[in-house]
């Protein structure tokens, strides 16, 4: 099947979640994506009721995350963010799990957290993305958070917030994002009701094109323009995206 601009374009969420994003640089981000057309922007929950404003004409949908970065918030305020986020038009909700119950492999507790928050989702017709930060986690903790996913039917799961930084050997902090490895587990172990949602790392065409083999159907991007004018240029040479 031939892959055009388009195609990849509503695989994206632009993402507009850095700290040190101003007012005016979202709304030339959410500019950038109605002009790109692509699935979504995933921007700061303060910002969710003025995007919806910026994209009031648009196909392009409001997103925003809850729990953002470390998913360490109560379930309740989680849950009032989740409602605040759909009030304010948000339609697409990026929650991040606990991760530290995660690791401590308190599965009802973690159960119980998405759950709620699926819950609140799914009452105002909305998308649930669930956000693991692999980085953090072993294979066996992505297997069995998937399996939890499967019985609650969300719509994502997802590999990362893009912040998940880990301390190097050297003291350094850095992350992975998506990794091949975790994202064929995901895909295997999630239901084909589920979709996969790659994010971190995902900088270039041929990143965005490789995980979408693996079966990836929506990526988290901050370099939306580039790897989508590079999709432009290689067509207009008559090169296939493949």
């Amino acid at each position: 099947m031939t892959i055009n601009q388009r195609d990849l374009a509503k695989m994206i969420d632009h993402s507009l979640l850095h700290p040190t994003m101003t007012d005016d640089e979202m709304q030339r981000g959410c500019e950038l994506a109605d002009r790109y057309q692509v699935a979504s922007v995933c921007i700061k929950p303060y910002a969710v009721k003025q995007a919806a404003v910026w994209l009031a004409d648009s196909e392009v949908l409001v997103g925003t995350v809850i729990g953002f970065p470390h998913g360490n918030s109560p379930v309740n305020i989680k849950v009032a963010e989740t409602q605040q986020a759909c009030q304010d038009g948000a339609i697409e909700i990026d929650m991040v799990v606990n991760i530290g119950k995660v690791l401590s492999g308190d599965w009802g507790y973690v159960t119980y957290e998405i759950d709620a928050i699926n819950d609140a989702v799914v009452a105002n017709d909305r998308v649930l993305k669930v956000i693991f930060e692999n980085d953090y986690l072993k294979p066996e903790h992505i297997k069995k958070l998937c399996e939890i996913c499967n019985a609650i039917h969300v719509a994502f799961v997802k590999t990362s917030t893009g912040y998940g930084f880990v301390k190097q050997a050297n003291g350094m902090y850095s992350y992975q994002g998506a990794v091949a490895d975790d994202l064929i587990l995901m895909r295997e172990t999630a239901k084909k009701s589920i979709e996969i949602k790659a994010a971190g790392g995902i900088r270039t065409l041929d990143d965005l094109l490789a995980v979408r083999k693996l079966g990836v159907t929506r990526v988290g991007a901050t370099a939306t323009a580039e790897i989508l004018d590079e999709a432009q240029r290689r067509l207009d040479q008559g090169i296939a995206l493949a």
